[in-house]
């Protein structure tokens, strides 16, 4: 089942959550007879809980039934996320089981069921919050990549010449949008078995060292089902045709990296500096207290309302110092200026006496 399928079924899944809960508590708004079991709703709307719930029991044992052999197939320690959908899954089917025992079994404890529904609807929330939003993502992502662009194809074409696959691979064939995308769904699938995505993708390779490094993985002893040769040449070509998007991304955070790193040293001439003053002689010429506040507002409401500042203040220099580097860290830029000039307006105007 492909991620975009998988997360069709999950939105599924969600809205026959929600009609069943929200049906219950009307029907549950209906008189009812606690010695026969029997209440006064509709039969019509009886009916239609019960297919409503039969319809999201099915709906689950058939998702669990793709799903959970995947398990056995993935790395042996699970990432956080996955540990977490599984066990969301689980406590869905431990409450439905609860629930279908109450009704056929246990019907003294029938006033419990509006609380197991609750119950089932926000663990489906969370269930779904955590896999849908990340498939669509993935597909927006596999559609915007240059990769399965004419351009990208015929790119590719051309590196395979000098990808030193074997003579017998058919290189027209692996150059399709087909190939590509098996390619695509072998990395998502089986290269996942022993390494997380982010390692696989860290950095970019030559068309020969993507080769070389896909078939030492594949030749190696896995949990689940080994990669064929064919799977290979096709995951093999995929790489080589991200291998731009890869260098891009790279190129990106190493720039991020080199803004934060110049932000930091800044700030860091900037607190030696406000040891012995607010800020350096030749700014403190040009410092202008409106335009300073106008700096601060418009940097510190970035990220989160500047009012967040002025409520909770810093208490001496040095904290101001640290909170701006806080924001730092979490990805403000700021020219050693705009650090002194910010500086020196909080001290001056918000810090705590």
């Amino acid at each position: 089942m492909s991620s975009s399928t998988s997360a069709i079924f999950g939105l599924i899944f969600l809205g026959l959550a929600n009609a069943s809960v929200f049906l219950m508590f009307k029907l549950w708004g209906y008189p009812f007879n606690k010695e026969t079991h029997k209440s006064e709703a509709p039969r019509s709307l009886t009916i239609l809980h019960r297919c409503l719930g039969y319809a999201y029991a099915l709906l689950y044992i058939f998702m669990m039934w793709h799903m959970v052999p995947r398990l056995w197939s993935y790395q042996v320690e699970l990432p956080p996320r996955t540990v977490a959908h599984l066990m969301l899954g689980i406590t869905i089917g431990v409450l439905i089981l609860v629930k279908v025992a109450i009704l056929r079994f246990f019907r003294h404890f029938e006033e419990s069921m509006p609380y197991i529904g609750v119950s089932l609807l926000i663990c489906t929330y969370l269930l779904i919050g955590l896999s849908v939003p990340f498939s669509f993502h993935e597909t927006i992502l596999s559609s915007q990549t240059r990769a399965f662009s004419e351009e990208g194809i015929a790119r590719t074409r051309k590196l395979l010449d000098t990808a030193e696959l074997p003579t017998e691979a058919p290189l027209d064939q692996l150059a399709s949008k087909r190939k590509l995308r098996e390619g695509q769904h072998v990395l998502q699938r089986k290269c996942v078995v022993c390494h997380d995505l982010r390692t696989i993708l860290a950095k970019p390779r030559t068309p020969p060292d993507w080769v070389r490094l896909v078939h030492r993985m594949a030749i190696k002893p896995v949990i689940g089902e080994p990669i064929t040769e064919q799977e290979e040449w096709s995951v093999s070509t995929y790489l080589i045709a991200i291998t731009p998007d890869i260098k891009t991304a790279v190129k990106q955070q190493r720039q991020e990296k080199m803004r934060t790193d110049e932000a930091k040293a800044a700030i860091e001439i900037a607190s030696t500096v406000m040891e012995d003053g607010p800020i350096n002689v030749g700014s403190a010429v040009n410092y202008n207290e409106t335009e300073a506040k106008a700096l601060f507002e418009n940097k510190c409401s970035q990220c989160h309302p500047f009012e967040d500042v002025i409520d909770y203040p810093p208490t001496f220099k040095e904290e101001t110092v640290e909170i701006i580097n806080r924001m730092i860290d979490i990805g403000l830029y700021l020219e050693e200026e705009e650090i002194e000039t910010i500086a020196r307006y909080i001290n001056e105007n918000i810090l705590e006496e």
